[in-house]
């Protein structure tokens, strides 16, 4: 039974997925777009935006709080991805609380047919009306 089993496993073992999605989350949040398959997409949305969501915490707290917050994302940080980065994304969504995202599905690969998916960040003129 898979009562209350969350995520998928993408193939991988446990070390090897936190890895690829550490990675991913990085060429997200510098790139602000990449091209990957619907399940790594799927997969890899709510933990960038928990990453913004922290990071907006920052500014509007004390503190020691925003000390905590910093030293718990910093080991979760990719190293091409800088703090000041992830700054100025949250500031770009500090009136908005979620849906920073947007997948739109791009059709199979032609190798091995995988669903395929571009996950983008939205732009602040993209807010519905």
């Amino acid at each position: 039974m898979k009562h209350l089993k969350k995520g998928r496993k993408l193939s991988r073992t446990k070390n090897q997925r936190k890895a690829l999605l550490k990675i991913m989350l990085g060429d997200l949040l510098v790139k602000e777009k990449i091209s990957t398959t619907e399940a790594k997409a799927k997969e890899l949305v709510p933990l960038a935006e928990k990453f913004i969501n922290q990071t907006k915490k920052i500014s509007s707290s004390d503190k020691t709080e925003t000390i905590r917050i910093v030293r718990s994302l910093h080991p979760k940080l990719p190293h091409q991805m800088s703090l000041a980065k992830l700054k100025s994304i949250a500031e770009r969504f500090q009136e908005r609380r979620s849906g920073y995202f947007r997948i739109i599905k791009s059709g199979q690969r032609r190798s091995d047919g995988a669903k395929m998916a571009i996950l983008e960040l939205i732009k602040k003129t993209d807010e519905k009306q």
